[in-house]
C-alpha cells in the first residue's frame, strides 16, 4: 500500500485480503485507488463526497474525458492564437 496525493494506494491483491477495513475507510470519506501491477485502473470513492477524484469520475463514467491510467502526454499541436498575449492581458488586469 502506498499513500500519494492524499489518497492510499492499494493493490488489488491487498484489497481483496482486506476488504472489509479499506471499505470501513471508504465509509469514514477516504478514497482508495486501486492498483494492478503497479499501474493505477480504479478509484473507490465515498459517495457524497464533492471532491476533485469525484468530478472526474464522473467525467469518465459520463464519456467526456477518457484515462488510460498514465500521466497526461499534453497535446499534440499547440492552438494558435489571435490577439493580445495571455501574459499582457495578465498584466494589463493587473493595473
Amino acid at each position: 500500500m502506498e499513500e500519494g496525493d492524499g489518497m492510499k494506494k492499494v493493490g488489488i491483491r491487498e484489497l481483496k485480503a482486506n476488504l472489509s477495513r479499506y471499505m470501513s475507510e471508504v465509509k469514514s470519506g477516504q478514497g482508495i485507488t486501486i492498483t494492478d501491477r503497479n499501474h493505477d485502473f480504479a478509484l473507490i470513492l465515498p459517495l457524497g463526497v464533492k471532491g476533485v477524484e469525484e468530478k472526474l469520475s464522473q467525467l469518465l463514467q459520463r464519456g467526456v474525458a477518457d484515462w488510460s491510467g498514465g500521466r497526461p502526454k499534453g497535446m499534440i499541436h499547440r492552438i494558435a492564437s489571435r490577439g493580445k498575449k495571455v501574459s499582457d492581458a495578465v498584466i494589463e488586469g493587473r493595473r
